[in-house]
């Protein structure tokens, strides 16, 4: 009992808090906005800037010496041809080898088992006394 009493405040004091809130809301939205008072004003920069200041002006180059450069040693326009050594003109005769004969695959069958015989008739299936149906008693 005590579960359900806490239960129903509760229920009623967040009906009334909603009441509440949507009070405060509706008179914020009914009143008059305020004036926002207005920003101030920026400074405007310059448009011309100051010169640049000159910059100093760099020493020469000194002169390098001439000096005086070999000339290249010219490069033959023929080259000499190497002499290679002759091949020989028949070629050595391979050892002979034997190989071992194939070991024999085993052979399968190219005809089948006879089939057994089907019977086509039934066996006569025995009677259980106890499953038959009792003797006539008229005649």
């Amino acid at each position: 009992m005590a579960s359900s009493s806490k239960s129903f405040v509760l229920f009623i004091t967040l009906i009334f808090s909603t009441i509440n809130l949507s009070l405060g809301t509706r008179h914020l939205l009914q009143t008059t906005t305020p004036s926002i008072p207005s920003l101030p004003t920026i400074p405007t920069l310059p448009t011309s800037l100051p010169p640049l200041p000159t910059m100093p002006t760099l020493p020469t180059m000194p002169t390098l010496p001439k000096v005086a450069v070999p000339p290249l040693p010219a490069i033959p326009t023929t080259l000499p041809q190497p002499t290679l050594p002759t091949l020989p003109t028949t070629q050595p005769a391979l050892p002979k080898t034997t190989l071992p004969p194939l070991p024999s695959l085993p052979t399968m069958p190219t005809t089948l088992p006879p089939m057994p015989n089907i019977p086509t008739s039934l066996p006569k299936i025995p009677s259980i006394p106890f499953l038959a149906p009792p003797p006539a008693t008229s005649t």
